[in-house]
This record gives structure tokens, sequence and C-alpha cells, in this order.
């Protein structure tokens, strides 16, 4: 099952309605954005994480919010997706997991023979 983009909302400001969702439903719904449910169930915190690294990098400040709702909607699609072709442990968007995979910090180790020389 495919739950499908709706109306999108008319609001005079997207961001706070978007911070004021209780949900990753709703804000796939406020900004009218498809999902599949299975996807979302394994992926949406991850999903939610990249969009808002994705947001980082925008400058909304001074924006009219229609332009700024078609950036989210396309950012947040852009975030889905990633998730949609590739499992969380593939992205990697939490410090907890990019952590699990860190190189070991070499010890300072000094080999006697050098300390003789």
């Amino acid at each position: 099952m495919t739950c499908e983009p709706g109306k999108a909302s008319a609001a005079d400001n997207i961001l706070a309605e978007m911070k004021a969702a209780s949900s990753a439903e709703d804000i796939f719904r406020l900004l009218d954005v498809g999902y599949d449910p299975k996807v979302m169930n394994v992926s949406r915190l991850h999903i939610l994480k990249r969009m808002g690294d994705y947001l980082a990098s925008e400058n909304l400040a001074d924006i009219p919010d229609s332009i700024v709702a078609t950036r989210c909607k396309a950012v947040l699609k852009r975030a889905y997706e990633d998730f949609v072709t590739a499992s969380p442990l593939q992205h990697r968007v939490f410090k907890v997991l990019k952590d699990a995979v860190a190189r070991p910090k070499p010890a300072n180790f000094v080999p006697f023979d050098t300390l003789l020389k």
C-alpha cells in the first residue's frame, strides 16, 4: 500500500506547521509528498534527519512561504528517495551509526627498539 499525496496546506508559515507536526506522516501530508508505509516504518527518523541536514544548507530567510514550501517538498522527496534505494545502515545519518564503523584510532605506541637507538 502506498499513501498518496493529499491536498497541500495553504498555510502562511509552512516551517511553523512542520515544527508543529506530530509525526513524519503529518509532514509528508503537509508537503503533499507520497510515501510507502513500509519505508516509513523502517526509516522515518533517518528521512527527517536527512531532510534537516539538506535544509541546513538552504537559506530560507526572507523568502515567500510558497517558495519555502516548494523547497521543503523537494528536499523531503530527495531525503525519502535516499532511503527507498538503500537502508539506514548504508546511509548512517546518525552519529551512533557513524561511530559504529569508525576506524579505531591508532594507539600511542613506541616500540622499545626505537628507544634504544
